[in-house]
């Protein structure tokens, strides 16, 4: 069991307008959002806009306990509709941006939801929702594009004509989960529940009014609006957005401007970084392919390979977040011998989402750290030789419940508060946690063996030109669906035009072939690959970049 002392949190403010009042007073003049390239808002004059749309959203006959949505990219304007719906005790419904049109509508018909904010680019996205929507409005600039009533423009100098007055057990946001198995729910978050897992996210991490964050994950999701959100907001920090998707091109700039100190990234932002940019430069010939064989050789290019990673970050990166799927322990092992400042942390939705966390100085390779702050987490059950078991988790991040789902809210929350995480696991010596797998993607080898698809898949991923893999069972047996890095090969064989795409299809026949040989050499014999098959396209991901594992089995 590892638990963290509550008490540590005593004295911290428990509601979001309590937290933006306290922070407008210590931090008001410091820069609070801005798209990268613009000027932004100071916190003084973000609580000011936040007072304005509350006055201008009673207007609207918006009332408490009203649910409001936000269908948008991340903007300034979306921390400010934030900060609002659930200052005037209504609850905010952030939407996924890549939730299709029919499970948009599921969420705002199952939310109840009346008013929507919604981005330009994803307006064609409500086009033909049928969700009896009153209130439609633009985000970037609260146009109202429908209404029942006839409002009034915006104005910056409005103020609320109800006094409210929030507290910290009341529902302030439903967050739909895009998870791996399928159907969506909605998870019922308090204000206690996502302010407390800011403060002991804080505990992790020394952030202060100087520090400045670059967001390039979704807010619809609790890593991002928890940690690179209310942490911010808590410690007075700036936080600046893109304005486009972060590919290359826009991305490279922005980090030479911000010089972020501290950034959040899911594990395929950094593979890609890895597999793609930083592997191929250090085994790129023989002599270094040798070299990057022999431990002490390869520590040496991995610390000059990080520092070259540290510049391309903009220097100055002193925190680098990764969480919502496993990250792969050969890029782990880079981070951690190239000296480049990752944290690993472990949570989900339902738990606000931080359950266990490791700063820069703490990581423990494949570890994810231990219990957070305020938060007790055990091994239910675990297994007499291995130690594994179920992990759960108590303590004032756990969510209120599933909405409108009392069945299956029951299925996950004991009556004496543990939340059943449906993760495996096991802690060390030190209490710090390891992940080992979902319980509903172990598989049940011939002989009742567990088998751990993720590990199997991490050893697949590793392999040269491994874009992804996805390892399941059919009819009694292991099949890994690898997707190839088809480009990748096709640029290796570019000076052979005529003849490409014949050699780019027998290669890729070779390396199937050789990768079910290696990886079944270095796996247990109940664990070996019977059949690997070719996935052509993507695999379809979550908001967190983690297969959607429920559409290929």
């Amino acid at each position: 069991m590892s638990t963290n002392n509550l008490n540590d949190m005593n004295g911290s403010i428990m509601t979001l307008p309590g937290l933006l009042e306290e922070t407008s007073v210590k931090y008001g003049h410091r820069p609070a959002f801005a798209f990268v390239g613009e000027k932004g808002f100071t916190y003084s004059e973000f609580r000011i806009r936040v007072y304005a749309l509350i006055a201008w959203l009673e207007k609207m006959g918006i009332k408490r306990g009203d649910r409001v949505a936000i269908l948008s990219t991340n903007m300034p304007n979306w921390p400010l509709v934030y900060f609002a719906v659930t200052s005037m005790e209504c609850i905010v419904v952030p939407i996924l941006h890549d939730f299709s049109e029919e499970e948009i509508e599921n969420v705002l018909l199952h939310s109840e939801t009346e008013t929507i904010f919604v981005s330009s680019t994803l307006e064609k996205k409500l086009k033909d929702n049928k969700a009896g929507l009153k209130n439609l409005i633009r985000i970037e600039d609260f146009t109202v594009i429908r209404s029942q009533n006839e409002p009034e423009a915006f104005s910056e100098t409005s103020t609320p004509e109800e006094v409210y007055n929030s507290n910290p057990d009341d529902l302030a946001a439903i967050i739909y989960t895009s998870g791996t198995t399928g159907k969506s729910k909605g998870v019922m978050l308090t204000h206690m529940n996502v302010c407390s897992n800011a403060v002991a996210g804080k505990k992790i991490q020394e952030i202060n009014e100087n520090d400045r964050f670059l967001s390039v994950l979704p807010l619809s999701h609790t890593f991002e609006n928890t940690i690179g959100m209310l942490i911010p907001v808590m410690s007075g920090s700036a936080v600046y957005y893109l304005t486009k998707p972060p590919t290359a091109p826009v991305l490279l700039p922005a980090l030479k401007e911000i010089r972020p100190t501290l950034m959040l990234a899911v594990p395929l932002i950094i593979e890609k970084i890895y597999f793609s940019s930083v592997r191929p430069k250090l085994t790129g010939s023989a002599f270094l392919k040798t070299l990057y064989g022999i431990a002490p050789f390869r520590k040496v290019l991995h610390k000059a390979a990080g520092k070259k990673l540290m510049e391309t970050f903009g220097g100055e990166v002193k925190f680098f977040g990764i969480g919502g799927a496993k990250l792969n322990f050969t890029v782990e092992r880079f981070l951690k011998e190239g000296k480049f400042p990752y944290a690993i942390g472990y949570g989900l939705t339902e738990t606000s989402p931080l359950l266990a966390g490791a700063g820069p100085t703490e990581t423990v390779l494949e570890s994810t750290g231990r219990a957070v702050v305020g938060t007790e987490l055990k091994i239910n059950d675990p297994d007499p030789k291995t130690g594994e078991g179920e992990i759960w988790a108590k303590g004032p991040n756990i969510m209120k419940g599933y909405y409108k789902e009392p069945g299956l809210t029951e299925e996950v929350l004991t009556p004496d508060g543990w939340f059943r995480t449906g993760d495996l696991g096991l802690f060390n010596k030190e209490n710090k946690l390891f992940i080992k797998g979902r319980l509903k993607n172990v598989i049940i080898g011939a002989s009742g063996e567990n088998i751990y698809p993720e590990e199997i898949e991490s050893m697949i991923n590793n392999f040269k030109h491994v874009a992804e893999s996805l390892v399941i069972q059919q009819k009694g047996k292991l099949v890994a669906l690898v997707h190839i890095n088809r480009e990748e090969l096709e640029a290796k064989y570019q000076d052979m035009r005529d003849e490409m795409n014949r050699i780019v299809e027998e290669k890729i026949n070779e390396i199937l072939e050789e990768l079910q040989s290696q990886i079944n050499m270095r796996i247990s014999k109940f664990a070996r690959i019977q059949k690997v098959v070719l996935q052509p396209d993507p695999f379809q991901k979550t908001a967190t970049q983690k297969i959607k594992r429920y559409l290929y089995y």
